[in-house]
């Protein structure tokens, strides 16, 4: 099984994921009226400061109609690391993706052609070729659910609802050259997610969340950064997008093209439909 294009987006890693014509970035003054429902009200200042950068990154990053998105499509190339270095291989993905589930196709190399076709929905994942429908590796399916459990969408459109979910302001610090002031929120299950927003547009720079190996129970951090953002039909999206593991980098994503609430291939998401075109 090909294992480079585990999923390229957060996340759909998150929705923006690896991102889109240079135009001016919206004005991040004064955080949005959002339909996220606010927490159970605190004083507490540091809840208090989280919860305003959320609001404001949630408007810079196009407010309710970000809010409101029901597909996204992407293509652009992947690009795999070892140990923290590049590997030299590449595939060609072309990606449709909605809140609950994503498809890629694929082609190695610098193949125009779809040669694998991956979907994740449900909490599954399959993958496709002329040989038909297959699991994916139960490590990278896992892997894929952590990302879209851990998303920018789901803090916002999930874990910011929640009474029990804690606020943290947690200070400003560097991501690359950029000022960010880090946000965390805490679920009832002490599951974390960890943003860093630009301190000038509010955008998202990266997102991280830690994680216990089923085997050996050492604790595992994920994490993903933006850059190089664009605008596409009004919406910030990064260009480029950066996954690392334990701090090694393992992918970068980079965007050639991409659009939203476009029209989705009949039975997209249904793997085993896509199989029986295979064998046509």
């Amino acid at each position: 099984m090909r294992t480079i294009a585990r999923l390229c987006l957060p996340g759909c890693a998150l929705w923006l994921a690896c991102g889109f014509v240079h135009a001016q970035l919206p004005s991040p003054d004064a955080p949005p009226t959002s339909s996220v429902a606010a927490a159970a009200p605190t004083q507490d200042p540091s809840a208090t400061k989280a919860r305003a950068l959320l609001d404001a990154m949630i408007k810079a990053l196009g407010g309710e109609r970000w809010l409101n998105l029901q597909n996204r499509y992407m293509e652009g190339r992947i690009a795999a690391f070892y140990q923290g270095k590049p590997t030299g291989a590449t595939v060609r993905y072309w990606q449709w993706d909605t809140p609950t589930a994503e498809r890629l196709d694929l082609a190695e190399g610098k193949k125009d052609k779809h040669t694998w076709t991956q979907v994740f929905m449900g909490g599954q994942c399959w993958e496709v070729t002329f040989r038909g429908k297959n699991p994916i590796q139960k490590d990278i399916c896992a892997a894929s659910n952590r990302s879209r459990d851990h998303s920018i969408e789901t803090a916002v459109r999930v874990w910011m609802k929640e009474p029990s979910t804690i606020l943290m302001y947690e200070g400003q610090s560097l991501a690359g050259a950029h000022l960010a002031d880090q946000v965390t929120l805490l679920n009832a299950e002490n599951d974390s997610i960890t943003i860093r927003v630009d301190d000038s547009t509010h955008l998202p720079l990266s997102r991280s969340w830690q994680w216990r190996d089923p085997v050996y129970k050492d604790k595992n951090e994920d994490s993903e950064e933006y850059a190089d953002y664009h605008v596409i039909d009004g919406l910030p999206t990064p260009f480029t997008m950066t996954r690392t593991h334990n701090g090694d980098e393992t992918q970068q994503c980079f965007i050639f093209k991409a659009a939203y609430n476009v029209p989705l291939p009949p039975n997209g998401f249904d793997a085993g439909a896509i199989a029986a075109r295979w064998k046509k």
